[in-house]
């Protein structure tokens, strides 16, 4: 009399993790994006990975096809600049929304709605709220939950 009993531990986890937006922080300063990652994954909105080296960055976001990505501009070697051309270029991630991070304007200009190669940015230093709003008001609809 042999029974099998199958059990079901992981479906409720992937479903959960389906539910969440996938954010790529791409910013050289470690520091900033690790607590940034920390914190918005305290919200329990977000699956957040980093990436500290701008030269890398395509090849991460190629490879986690996030929802949305945050940038910072000014990087050593390869800018932000040149990462989103490559991003826009690649036709599995020319969609997917940037939003950039940079201590190169205020947060006044932040608000004027202006715009720095078409996309949306946020003035560093940030709030984890004024970097939530940031990340809502760029996510797709699909993935905003």
């Amino acid at each position: 009399m042999n029974r099998n009993v199958e059990a079901n531990f992981f479906p409720q986890i992937v479903e959960s993790i389906k539910e969440k937006a996938c954010i790529l922080i791409i910013d050289n300063n470690r520091d900033f994006a690790h607590s940034a990652k920390l914190a918005l994954e305290r919200t329990g909105r977000y699956i957040v990975y980093e990436e500290n080296d701008g030269s890398k960055a395509h090849q991460t976001a190629q490879g986690l096809k996030p929802d949305l990505i945050l940038l910072d501009i000014a990087m050593p070697e390869t800018d932000g600049g040149e990462v989103a051309a490559r991003i826009e270029s690649d036709p599995t991630l020319h969609r997917t929304p940037i939003v950039f991070l940079t201590a190169l304007v205020t947060k006044g200009e932040t608000k004027s709605g202006l715009q720095i190669q078409g996309h949306p940015f946020l003035a560093k230093p940030i709030s984890i709220p004024e970097l939530v709003a940031g990340i809502e008001q760029s996510l797709p609809a699909r993935a905003a939950s």
